[in-house]
C-alpha cells in the first residue's frame, strides 16, 4: 500500500476558509497531472478549503469522492498570536509533550493524524492520497522517522508530496514532488 501525503497548495491565509491563490489553483492542476498515473483509489483530506481544493482537480479527473476528516486539520500551536511562534514550534519538535496555551502538543497532533493513517491502512485501497497541512504532515513523517523535525518542516513547499510505501515496517518515506 502507498499513501501519498500531500501538503496543500499556496493559499490566501491560514484560516480554515482561506482559498487557494491563483498560483495555488495552477499548482492544484499540476499536482493532479502528477498524481494521475499513480492509480489512486482513495482520497482523504482535511476539510479546510485550501486542502480539499488542492486535490479537487485530481478527484474530478478520477471521479473519486474526497472524504473529509477533521483529524487532518491544521495543528493549533497556541490560541495566542506570538511573534516568537517559529521558536515555539521548533521547541515542540524537541519536546513532543510541550503544549502552549490553547494549543495541542506535537504528540497529541501526531496521534490524531496517525489514527487516520492506521484506519486507511486497514482498508482495501492500494494507493491513497492524504491531504493536510505542513506541521501535521511533518509530525506524521516524524512518527515513522524521528529524523523529521523543524528543519524538514521549514523545507516543505506548497504543494509538497511524500510517498509512504508500506511494503515493510517502518514504511519507506520519500519526497517525490518536484518543484
Amino acid at each position: 500500500m502507498n499513501i501519498y501525503v500531500v501538503r496543500h497548495c499556496k493559499a490566501d491565509g491560514q484560516e480554515s476558509s482561506a482559498p487557494l491563490t491563483d498560483l495555488g489553483l495552477q499548482e492544484a492542476n499540476r499536482l493532479a497531472e502528477f498524481l494521475l498515473t499513480k492509480n489512486i483509489d482513495f482520497i482523504i483530506s482535511s476539510p479546510y478549503e485550501r486542502a480539499h481544493r488542492t486535490i479537487a482537480p485530481l478527484a474530478e479527473k478520477l471521479e473519486i469522492d474526497i472524504v473529509f476528516d477533521n483529524r487532518l486539520t491544521e495543528r493549533i500551536l497556541s490560541n495566542k498570536n506570538n511573534p516568537e511562534w517559529r521558536s515555539m514550534l521548533q521547541n515542540t519538535y524537541d519536546n513532543l509533550d510541550l503544549c502552549y496555551d490553547g494549543g495541542e502538543s506535537s504528540l497529541t497532533a501526531m496521534s490524531r493524524a496517525i489514527s487516520v493513517v492506521d484506519e486507511v491502512l486497514c482498508k482495501e485501497f492500494k494507493n491513497i492520497v492524504l491531504v493536510s497541512h505542513g506541521n501535521l504532515i511533518s509530525l506524521i513523517l516524524k512518527h515513522y522517522d524521528d529524523r523529521f523535525g523543524f528543519k524538514e518542516w521549514e523545507s516543505f513547499t506548497n504543494p509538497d508530496v511524500y510517498l509512504l510505501s508500506f511494503t515493510q515496517a517502518p514504511p519507506n518515506i520519500s519526497r517525490i514532488w518536484i518543484d
